[in-house]
């Protein structure tokens, strides 16, 4: 494993998902969590795959535009929506996938061969591979 460059720390009190807040260490972050109203949850928070679709989005982003660079392809307009989705069958719950990959400036298949790079490069790709379903797609605008 190579050397460390940066550790996130955040802390969740309370009642996790339910109520709960989490904090990280540099007090940047201080959130109240809930579940979505959408399962029949109170709403009025954010939730742990939000913050997971979040910061999946700004790492693939940051991804897309570093391989785009290597390869000396300039990429304008782009966007990364991460979609994840928790579900519940009889054996718990498990999550899955979805990043869109949106850029101008390109050929369709570049964007694909880019966003494709990018989720081999990506750490948060990295951590998921194999473990959950993910799809990656990309759009030309």
């Amino acid at each position: 494993m190579s050397e460390p460059t940066y550790t996130g720390i955040a802390t969740s009190t309370g009642d996790g998902r339910s109520g709960g807040r989490a904090v990280t260490d540099d007090g940047q972050l201080d959130l109240t969590l809930a579940v979505p109203a959408a399962v029949g949850g109170p709403g009025g928070g954010t939730n742990p795959e939000q913050l997971f679709a979040a910061g999946w989005s700004s790492c693939f982003h940051s991804a897309l535009k570093f391989v785009a660079a290597q390869r000396k392809i300039p990429v304008t307009d782009s966007a990364v929506i991460a979609e994840v989705t928790l579900h519940q069958g009889a054996d718990g719950f498990s999550l899955s996938a979805a990043l869109h990959v949106e850029m101008s400036g390109v050929s369709q298949e570049t964007a694909d061969e880019l966003a494709a790079a990018a989720h081999r490069t990506c750490p948060y790709s990295k951590a998921v591979s194999g473990t959950i379903p993910v799809t990656v797609d990309a759009t030309v605008a």
